[in-house]
Parts: structure tokens; sequence; C-alpha cells
């Protein structure tokens, strides 16, 4: 079994590493605007609390976290699938790395300069990203077509 932080641990060990061996790094405007596309889709499957994270200077593994979480399981599952359908089909982009989808407590997907946490509230109090990157700067959410 993996004890708390381990888990965190090495996913942030091997997005680092993707980010040092890629080949082309996007800009961060097109990171960002992947990251707003992202927290856009996960508020239309009604996700709650979603966070945007800039880590642009403070964090080499990535460039934007995108939090949120789901009332269940199924809603922490089907959230994250639905991000990824989004940004595959608006953005053209594919996670390169997913993790937890089939347990559904807590979903990684790593776009590499874009990493979206979609967690179930139990787990997201628990390991509390927000206050573990508070240096990080929030950016305000819009949904799609520019409302709040």
């Amino acid at each position: 079994m993996v004890r708390p932080g381990e888990y965190y641990r090495g996913a942030l060990a091997f997005i680092s590493s993707l980010k040092r061996s890629r080949m082309v790094q996007s800009t961060t405007t097109s990171s960002l605007a992947t990251a707003q596309r992202a927290a856009a889709l996960a508020l239309d499957l009604k996700a709650t609390d979603v966070v945007l994270l800039d880590l642009t200077g403070v964090s080499d593994a990535t460039d934007f976290f995108v939090i949120a979480s789901g009332t269940s399981d199924t809603h922490v599952r089907s959230t994250a699938e639905h991000v990824m359908e989004g940004l595959k089909k608006k953005e053209g982009v594919a996670p390169h790395h997913i993790e937890g989808l089939q347990q559904g407590q807590w979903v990684l997907l790593d776009y590499v300069d874009v990493i979206v946490h979609v967690f179930h509230p139990t787990l997201r109090e628990f390991y509390q990203l927000e206050r573990l990157w508070s240096d990080a700067e929030r950016i305000p959410l819009e949904r799609e077509g520019g409302h709040p």
C-alpha cells in the first residue's frame, strides 16, 4: 500500500523528468489557455471548488495546476474524462500521463505544462495542494463564453 505523500512525490518526480526531457516547450500563453479550458470543462460538469494556480517561477515541474473536486468517485472519473475529451477536441492535446482514473479518488491528468487534479473531497482536504503551493498565484476563472 502506498503511504500518503509517496504517490504525490512520485508523480512530481515523474512530471519533472518529463518536462526536462521534452524537446519542444510550449509557450506560457498557450499553457494558460489550455489550463483555462481545462478549468472551464471541469466547471461544465459541475465540478466544485475549481482553482487555477500559476506555478511559473514557483516550480520547474509544471506551469499550471487546475484543481477541482467531484462529489463522488463516479463524478471524479466523469469530470476527468470530460476534461480529457474536451481538450482533445478543442485544443488537440492528449495527456502524456494519467493516474487514478480507475479508482476515482484522485485523477491526475498530466499535460506537462498543465496538470489537472480532480479530487474526491476527502482526499483534496487531506492533501491540501492549494496550501502546499500557496506561493502560486490564483488565476480567476471564466466559464466558456466569458462568464465568471
